[in-house]
């Protein structure tokens, strides 16, 4: 039981769109990334994703609307709701995620961007 720092963190890392593992609570985990530009359209069938942003700005696509994530906040993406976070003009957005360990990284969309190791950092 120690304190983690989120900036030593993402110093440990530079691969974008690679979720890493910080930390896990019962059967959820705690995961940093790093992301720039558009991702990949998909959603969880049977697990609610938290987002937190902790640097940038999040744009989160959904298929009627597009809501806007700044520093500091967060957005819930309930299970079976269709998401593509996305980040603009090049900037390089710094997320923490709240999800289940057995999570799809893309839901059951295969991609070139899927992960399927998340690295303990």
């Amino acid at each position: 039981m120690k304190p983690i720092n989120l900036k030593e963190k993402y110093a440990k890392f530079s691969k974008q769109w690679h979720p890493h593992q910080i930390a896990t609570v019962d059967d959820m985990q705690v995961i940093l990334a790093k992301i720039q530009g558009e991702f990949v359209w998909h959603a969880h069938a049977d697990e609610d994703e938290l987002f937190q942003v902790i640097k940038g700005t999040l744009y989160m696509k959904f298929r009627d609307r597009t809501e806007v994530v700044k520093a500091g906040e967060i957005i819930v993406v309930p299970k079976g709701v269709e998401h593509c976070p996305s980040t603009r003009d090049g900037e390089e957005v710094h997320i923490l995620l709240f999800e289940k360990l057995d999570i799809a990284h893309t839901g059951r969309v295969q991609h070139e961007m899927t992960q399927t190791e998340y690295p303990k950092i």
